[in-house]
Order: C-alpha cells, then structure tokens, then sequence
C-alpha cells in the first residue's frame, strides 16, 4: 500500500483533497461466508468465557428456582407464571453483568505493546460530521495533528474531515474552520475537507465512500466520532500494535466520557469513568480475539475493512430493513466473519468522547439506538459469524428489551397484589375437602431474592469503586476518598431516579419501533441548557400522572408494597424536575466546586484535553460566520470555494441552482435574497462559486 513507506516524501495541498487512490469496498453477501482461518484463543479467553457465561446461567437457574419457591407449587395460574418468567430474565440480566466484571476481575487481558520499531504506515484520522459546531471538532484535532506532529509523525497521519452537513451556515462555519486548521497545521501534517452532496447511508455510507475514493492511500484509518479526542501517545500506540501483528483487523479502545458540565453530563462521565474499566475488562476478557466496535476511537485495518465489512442494504423497510443504522457491531462481525481479529485493549487509555448533556439528549440518542440493534436482528443469522459476534448483538439488543421487561415485571406485580387484596381466594376447591387451601407466599425468600438481586446490580459499581480506592494514584485523580465516596453514593442515587423514567421512554421508543416508525438521523446536541417548566411538564406529565396514580393506590389499598417500589416511584413523581435539571450547568458546575461526581479529567486533565479546548477557543470566532458575512468578506468566499470539489457543484439540484440564481438577481440586497432563499437553494449558492459571487455582488449593488 502507498502509505507503507513515507520516508521524507512532500505533502501536497494543492486542493481540499488528496489524489484518489480507490480501494474497492463491496457489499458482503451475509449468506455466504468467506473463507477464513482463525487463530487459537488464550486460555483465559476460555475461563473468562466460562465465568461469564456459565457464572451468569448458574446464577440464572438458581435465581428461577428460588423464585418459583416464592409461591404456592400447586398454583401455576398464569399472572404467577409470568412473573416467575420476568423475574428470570431480569435477574438473568444482571447476573451477566456481574458474572462479566467478575471475569475481568480474575482473567483481564494481558498488556500488549507494540514493537517501538515497527513502522507507523499511514494513517488517515477520520472525523465524520453532521451538521456539528465545527469549533470544538477542529480544536480537538488541531491538538492531535499538533502533538503528533511534534512527537515527529506528522507525516505518518493525515486529517480528514468527512461532512455530511446538510445546514447552509454550518457548511459555510466549517470551510471556514477548515481553512484555519489546515493553516494552523501547514508544513507538518496533511488536512483534508470532502463534503458529500447526498449523506447516502448516514455515517457508515460516509466512511464507504471516503475508503471508495481515498483508501489506497492508507494502511489504517483511525475512526473518530465529531466529539471524540485520543493523546497521541494512545495513537501511536495503536499504530504499532496492528503494525506488529498482521492479522489484527480491528482495535478498539475504552472512550472516556469528559467535558460534560451540566448534571446528567457529570453523571453519566464520572459513572463511566469509575465502572467503565470494569466493565471493560470484563467485556474484552471474554470476548478476546471475537471482539466489538463502538464506531469510534479505533483503528482500523484499511484494506481488510474494505475487503470485508461492505454493508449490505438490508431486506424489507425501516425500521428493520434498509441501510445499516448500527452499523459499527455489523462491520466487527463481517470482519471478525473474515478471518481478522477484533480486539479491544482496555489498558489503552488517553480516549475521551463527549456525553449526552441532557435527559432528553440521552433520549434522542437512544431512540436511534434501539432502531439500530433491533435491525440487527436481521443480521444475527447471516452465515459464519462467530457466535461471540451473536452473542454482542443478542446483548445489544437484550439492552433495549431490558426496559420494557422490567416494566412489565412491576405492572404484573401490581396486578398480582390487586387480585390479593381485591379477590376473595378459594379456600375449598373441593367440594369434601376437610381442611383449607391457604395462600402461600414465601415473603422472608422473596426479600433474600430481592437482596440478591441488589446485590449482583451493584456488584461491577462495587468493584469499580474498591479499586478506585484500593489505588493511591487514581483515588487522588478522583479526588480523594472524601470526593470519591460520596460521589458514587450521589451516583447510585441520582441514577436509581432517572433510570424509571428511562425505563418508560425506551418502551414507548420500542413500541414506535414495532409500528414502523423509523428514528431517522437527527444532528447530535453537544450543549445544555435548563428546561423550562412547560417543557418539562410537556415531556414528562405521563410519567408524573403513573407515577401519582400508582403512588395513591397503592397508598389506599397496599401501603406495605411502597417500599419496594420506592425508587420506582420517586423518579416518576420527580421526572419533570429530574429532566429540568439533568441540563443544567450551573448545577454542574456547583457539583463541581462541592467535589462531588469530580472525574480525573477534571483534577489532573490531561494536556491534549487542555490544548484542545484552547485550540477550540480559538476558532470559535471563526465558527460564528453568518451568510452575510461571508457574502460580505472576499477571503471568507475565496477560503470557502477553495474547500470545493466538482462533486458539490455536480450534487446541487438543478433546479434548486436555477430558483436560487432568480431570486438573487430579483433581490435588491443580500439580506434580501437570503431572506428568500430556501435551504436547498443556500446550499445550491455555496456550492457554486460564481452564484455565491453573484450573492456578494447583490450587496455590492445595495451599497451603490
């Protein structure tokens, strides 16, 4: 491949674009495999497997049986039954979860270094992107390119921007910011910017094309999400490990959540950044060489990726047919399906991500989530996947079923306690029976079962926590122990509360699911903000009314099972305040100044993490172009057509071109016309040069 010896060879920039270098990527047949060998696992690749898989069935079993003795064995009605089944599968649930970090615990994956001498290759760091704040994405890699480039590899890794912005002013916001990172890296390391005209397959029809046009070029691309950021030291790492052995397809590393302000943000990145690594380990303890992608911080082999994780369109309409929506878990089995390994090493650290700064942030994340693997039920049977690679889409789709599971095991519980109370029992089913058939409820087994049960779903949060505490070092990057242990207790507590109104959002967003609602793709929030009280109420008044409704009947009719239900219930009644604050900064930053839900990030950060905030600072003025302004400033529409490529003038709609020439040439200012312009036509005027030349002159006419 062109990218396996650089030596001292020139970078050149003359256009927004390198030279194509084609790889082809064709769409893999998912009921024929390829031929393909595969390497023996470790050893503890097996023990773990069975710790966590064999741990978690006998944890299962034992958890059905105890159940089943909970109630009356010569009473199978149908609501009993049920609830035994429900309370199998949740309990089912939690015990892999447990009986996973449990396998971390005891078989986590031996460190692997590269060789230090072995070649870097090429390596594109790609950075998909729709419609995002362009200041924050380029500060990041502006810190990357910058460090990588001082640690003597910036002709080892190039930058490319893939866009698949659809918004007029953030397109315009992006050539700008484009310009000034290329600038701010000239003479050390390559910057490209490729547009496409039509985001045909979302994010993963965005990488095809680029690997389609570019791949040649490259022995590894480095996948980015828009809020991603990786030390480069991490990078380089990652490098030198796929160049030391040959056969690894696919690594991919632990993503940190970090930068987040608001409360929920805090929350969910100090939760990930204390169990994260248990969870981890225990993930890739089992998993070994049949490892996941996340779709993003990875690195990936670039012509095994095109050779075999080409995605198929799917059969029947969306939700569940159509273009792969997940398609980060489909790629890792079509590669692992190949032959490749697919590995996630959870000693890389230096990855960070960004993370949902609100409830409803989570939500709408979430919902296009859930669409993505139940899609992969029409993946999970394609011919010679590895059943590691099932059993991650079973898990990920076990994830979403997870929520509505639960609420059916309380409502039917509900119902059960109703019939108690409501419905007179047969005491005498026999017309001569002598004695009576008392109701048997084994209430003192039931509440070991509860506790149990308690038990398993903290255990990883325990262990993440005892570890934390046990290591000198990382206490005091959290803070020390009177920050860390309050602030796991805060988190315990805050999640308990937000995690029933999760639970009803993901039923309904399933249920829309199952009707055929398709999720589409909505550009990501990055920011919070407060809720205002008629949106909370707006949002969540469902979620208050249950919770009100069930909290006074049980109050009238079983005061003895509101303990139980307790945490249930109090996030329901609290869920309009819960989501008004979950975006809130000032209250994140409050927490903060207190010590309480404080990551390492935030006590010792690390200094690509301080470069590239201060990289972003920088060119938010950039990032803060109007469309008037850059029909006004000659440099901001020459640095703009200089990001062109024939494709965006080949892509404009015809007649969107023509509408939006017309109406420039009517109007009587540029405010004018931009006030009449559509969408489609802003994006026809800056994908043409000469009508965006023709909008300048429209101002230059209003000024005369």
């Amino acid at each position: 491949m062109s990218g396996s010896s650089l030596g001292d060879e020139p970078v050149t920039l003359s256009g927004p674009v390198p030279p194509r270098a084609p790889l082809p990527m064709p769409a893999q047949d998912l009921r024929q495999p390829p031929a393909a060998t595969f390497t023996r696992q470790a050893w503890r690749v097996h023990l773990a497997r069975l710790v966590a898989f064999g741990g978690a069935a006998s944890l299962t079993t034992f958890g059905a049986l105890q159940m089943g003795k909970v109630f009356d064995p010569s009473s199978d009605g149908a609501m009993q039954t049920t609830l035994v089944v429900l309370v199998t599968l949740t309990f089912g649930w939690i015990a892999f979860a447990a009986a996973a970090a449990l396998a971390g615990l005891l078989f986590a994956p031996r460190r692997r270094p590269g060789l230090a001498e072995a070649p870097l290759g090429r390596t594109a760091i790609v950075m998909p992107v729709y419609n995002e704040e362009p200041a924050a994405t380029a500060g990041a890699l502006a810190a990357m390119g910058d460090a990588l480039a001082e640690l003597g590899h910036g002709r080892a890794f190039e930058i490319f921007i893939l866009s698949d912005t659809r918004d007029a002013l953030a397109w315009a916001r992006e050539t700008a910011v484009f310009a000034a990172l290329r600038e701010r890296l000239a003479g050390r390391m390559a910057v490209w910017y490729r547009r496409r005209p039509h985001n045909k397959a979302k994010k993963a029809g965005n990488l095809q094309d680029f690997v389609e046009r570019w791949g040649g070029r490259y022995d590894y691309l480095l996948s980015l999400d828009a809020d991603s950021l990786m030390a480069p030291a991490t990078i380089v790492e990652m490098t030198r490990r796929m160049a030391a052995e040959p056969t690894l397809g696919l690594l991919q590393t632990l993503p940190t959540l970090s930068g987040g302000h608001t409360l929920y943000a805090r929350l969910q990145q100090f939760a990930g950044r204390l169990y994260g690594p248990v969870v981890a380990r225990g993930t890739a303890a089992w998993q070994g060489d049949d490892g996941n992608y996340w779709g993003h911080n990875a690195l990936i082999r670039t012509a095994a990726f095109a050779a075999s994780a080409g995605l198929p369109e799917l059969r029947g309409r969306a939700p569940f047919g159509g273009h792969v929506l997940s398609h980060d878990f489909v790629e890792a089995a079509l590669l692992r399906r190949a032959g490749w390994i697919v590995r996630m090493d959870p000693d890389l650290d230096g990855s960070w991500e960004g993370a949902p700064p609100s409830l409803q942030a989570a939500a709408v994340r979430d919902r296009r989530w859930a669409q993505g693997n139940l899609q992969h039920l029409n993946v999970i049977a394609s011919a010679g996947l590895r059943w590691p690679s099932r059993a991650h889409f079973l898990i990920g789709v076990g994830s979403y079923l997870a929520s509505p599971l639960w609420l059916l095991m309380i409502a039917v519980g509900l119902v059960m306690t109703g019939q108690a109370i409501f419905i007179q029992p047969e005491y005498f089913p026999n017309a001569y029976q002598l004695f009576p058939d008392w109701p048997r409820f084994d209430a003192v087994r039931m509440r070991w079962l509860f506790v149990g049960s308690m038990f398993l779903l903290l255990l990883p949060k325990l262990i993440g926590l005892v570890s934390a505490l046990a290591d000198a070092p990382t206490r005091q990057r959290f803070g020390g122990a009177q920050r860390l242990i309050p602030g796991a207790f805060a988190e315990i507590v805050l999640s308990a509360l937000y995690a029933p109104i999760m639970m009803l959002i993901q039923t309904r967003q399933l249920i829309e699911i199952l009707a055929g609602r398709d999720s589409g793709w909505a550009a990501q929030s990055r920011s919070g903000s407060k809720l205002a009280w008629p949106a909370a109420l707006r949002r969540h008044w469902r979620h208050l009314l249950t919770g009100i409704v069930v909290t006074l009947g049980l109050l009238y009719a079983a005061p003895q099972v509101l303990p139980w239900l307790a945490p249930v219930l109090a996030g329901l009644l609290l869920a309009p305040w819960l989501a008004r604050i979950s975006g809130d900064p000032a209250l994140g930053a409050t927490l903060r100044h207190w010590g309480l839900l404080t990551t390492p990030e935030e006590t010792v950060p690390h200094p690509v993490l301080t470069v590239a905030e201060a990289e972003a600072r920088l060119l938010r003025p950039l990032a803060e172009l109007s469309l008037h302004d850059l029909a006004r400033l000659e440099a901001a529409r020459s640095r703009h057509a200089a990001s062109l490529t024939p494709s965006d003038a080949e892509g404009v709609d015809m007649l969107a071109s023509i509408t939006a020439r017309a109406k420039i040439a009517a109007a009587s200012s540029t405010e004018e016309a931009l006030d009449w312009l559509t969408e489609t036509e802003r994006c026809a005027v800056l994908a043409v040069p000469d009508l965006l030349d023709s909008l300048a002159e429209g101002r230059q006419r209003a000024v005369a």
